[in-house]
Parts: C-alpha cells; structure tokens; sequence
C-alpha cells in the first residue's frame, strides 16, 4: 500500500472504502421503508403505528450519530463501525425473528441509534483527517455513500421481500453486514498522520469565525434544523403533492428519485466549492439556493415545471449537510471534531422529522401545500440569516501553515 500520508493515493483508497461502508450502513434508512406495507400486513397494524419503526430508526440514527462521533475522537473509527456492523447484523436478525410490531420496531431502533449512525457521522469526521487540498470534495463523496444506498438498496430488498417475504430480506441483510462490513473497517486501521488542532482552508478565503465555541455550536445547530425542516417540505410529501395536483403519485415517485440523484451531484460539486471558497461560504451559497428553489415550489405547478423544480432542489440542497461537516474541521479542534459534527447532523435529522410532521399538520389544517412549501420557505429564511451572520463575522485571515491553529476563539 502506498505511503499513509494526507491527500496521498491511500487517502483517497480510504474515502473509496468509507463510502463504501457508508453505502452498506444506510440500509438501515430504507429498508424499513420498503418493508412497512408487508409488516403493516403480518402484524395488521394501522399505518401510523406502522410508522414507529422509521421514526424511531431516525431518532436513533439522530442520537448514535452523537455517541458514535464521541467515540471515533477517543478511540479511532475501526471500533465504531465494529460496532455498527454488529448492531446491524443482530438488528436485522431481530427485526427478522420479531413477533409483533414493538418488537420490530426495537429492533430497528438498535439498527439506528448503533448501526447506520456508526457508518455516517464517523466516516465523515475520520476522511477529513485525511485531506486538506481536497478536503471539501473528500468530506462530500463520503456523505454521498447515504444517498447511494438510497439508490440501491430498496430495489434490492423490495425484489427480496416480493421473492421470499420480508423477514428472509432482513435476515439476508442481517448476514450480509456482519459478514462484509468488518473486513472492509480493518482497511481503515491506519491512523492519521496528522491530528492537527486546526484544520487547513483554501489559503485565499482563510475565514476566522469570532465567536465562541458554544455560540458558533447553537448557531450551527439551529442552521442545520432550520434548513432540513425546509428540505423535508418536497422530499416527504412531493408524492402526496403530486397525488392532490392529479398527476398521479407515481409521478411524485419519479420526482423525488430526479431529486436525490441530483442531490448526489450537488455533493459532489458543494466539495469543489468548499475546496475553492471554504465550507462557510459553501452554506451560504446553498441555503440561498435551496430558498430560491423552495419560493419556485410556491409560485409553479404544473406536471413540467415541477420535474424542472424537484432536479433543482436537489442540485441546490445536496450541498448543505457537508457544508457544516467542513466548517467543524475549519473552526474547532481536530479532537472534537466527531462529537461536534454528530450534533449538528442530529440536529439536521430532527429537523427532517420535525418538518416532514410539520408540513402534515399545515396541510390537515389548510388543505392545500401552499402554506406547507411557505412555512418551507420561512425555515430556510432562518437558515440563511445565520450563514450570513457567520459570514459577516469571519473576516478573512492571512494564510498559515497547515498545522496551526486556525479557529479563533473556537479553538479555546
């Protein structure tokens, strides 16, 4: 293997495997998804009770990121994905054997808060050790193994719980993640060659945040709230949406997959800004986007206009989540940098939750969209004042070393 140093070809062989786990990792997300109408079935269930799982799967997932990233900064990232992978294996082997709803919805809230966290917010601190040229676009590949386990994993289980039912799928996966996942983390047992206290941005937009640690933390949390409360308005009820306007939910479907897999590419190019501008400016630039997006929502309706809209939101929102992974690295110790990222992503998740019910709820009480995409629109306004005061409150700095200390205050 070729020398363990930042930005070397072993770095990027890491970022190939971490997204890799990343991809396996998310099958919890989705594959309780997938399963809701045969286990709504087996255990005759309503359908709101039928949701628990995926709502104590995102809960868990919330929760464990936070734990997870704790343990990554103390202990390295092979055990928490160790752990992940049992938690996975013994989650889908329990969902598999379970006799009623509670039991299954236990098991995937062990498969949330120990399994798919331990293969998001770790990964994504631990691959930014490994960068500092390249770091932005580093950081946003490994987040995008979540989306391409969207893309593959439902397919997938679907076309197993059609052939063999769905306690076989989940067994099958169950076996699956404990058999690949521990060979793949011992690829990762390297250490970083360096654990800097600072981090390295691109040396023509070196920003120094002038807040306090806890200040510039709530500010960041409350952002990633306020922006995913917005996000969760198209891609939780873009089917239902489209089912009220007649075109079919079929035709919502189709738009929320254009949405992701344009959500994918704008990871991917949110990395080479953040590598061009800093992770700041990144979230600036995509939360006006994402508004600008949302405020089309509100003004357009017919069938093309929104297939047009959804692929835009989605290259507009893809960017966000990675962005605040990038300003951790940029303004607090490196040490931190798991616990402080996982905060913020459960921030992010509860704000997914919070705003997918939310919109439900407007929705119950206007019957219509309108004042759900408008509530969307006022959350993501929220979002950008922050990113703006941030950014009026980092000045630009004269470029230094890549060891030293970059956060001002934050690194206290």
């Amino acid at each position: 293997m070729t020398r363990r140093e930042i930005d070397s070809p072993y770095a990027w062989f890491r970022l190939a495997v971490s997204v890799l786990l990343s991809a396996i990792g998310g099958v919890g997300m989705w594959s309780v998804v997938v399963a809701l109408p045969a286990v709504q079935a087996e255990f005759g269930a309503e359908r709101g009770a039928a949701s628990l799982p995926f709502t104590l799967t995102m809960i868990g997932f919330g929760v464990g990121g936070v734990l997870m990233g704790r343990l990554a900064d103390r202990k390295g990232i092979i055990l928490p994905v160790l752990i992940g992978a049992a938690s996975l294996g013994a989650g889908f082997v329990l969902a598999s054997l379970s006799t009623g709803l509670v039991s299954f919805a236990g098991a995937y809230l062990l498969i949330g808060t120990f399994g798919t966290a331990a293969t998001f917010v770790p990964l994504m601190a631990d691959i930014s050790f490994w960068f500092e040229k390249r770091r932005g676009i580093a950081v946003a590949l490994c987040a995008s193994g979540n989306y391409l386990s969207g893309a593959v994993w439902p397919t997938l289980i679907e076309s197993m719980i059609r052939a063999h039912g769905w306690r076989t799928a989940h067994l099958v996966v169950g076996v699956f993640c404990l058999v690949v996942m521990p060979p793949l983390a011992m690829l990762l047992r390297s250490r970083p060659p360096v654990r800097a206290a600072g981090t390295h941005a691109p040396a023509a937009f070196r920003r120094k945040i002038e807040l306090s640690p806890r200040a510039l933390q709530t500010l960041l949390a409350v952002a990633g709230l306020a922006c995913c409360v917005a996000m969760s308005m198209p891609q939780v009820h873009i089917v239902a949406y489209c089912g009220d306007l007649g075109y079919g939910p079929a035709r919502g479907a189709q738009m929320l997959s254009l949405m992701l897999g344009f959500g994918i590419v704008s990871r991917i190019g949110s990395g080479f800004l953040a590598d061009r501008l800093g992770g700041l400016a990144t979230l600036l630039i995509g939360s006006a986007a994402q508004m600008v997006a949302l405020t089309l929502y509100l003004m357009m309706d017919g069938l093309t206009s929104l297939y047009v809209i959804s692929a835009l939101f989605g290259l507009f929102q893809g960017g966000l989540v990675p962005s605040y992974a990038i300003i951790v690295r940029e303004s607090f110790p490196a040490r931190e940098a798991g616990g402080r990222v996982g905060v913020i992503l459960m921030m992010t998740l509860m704000g997914m939750a919070l705003g997918g019910w939310m919109s439900g709820v407007i929705y119950d009480m206007t019957g219509s969209y309108r004042a759900a995409f408008a509530n969307g629109v006022a959350w993501n306004g929220l979002n950008l004042l922050i990113a703006v005061f941030l950014f009026f409150r980092s000045p630009l700095t004269a470029p230094r070393s890549a060891t030293a200390p970059h956060a001002g205050s934050a690194a206290g």
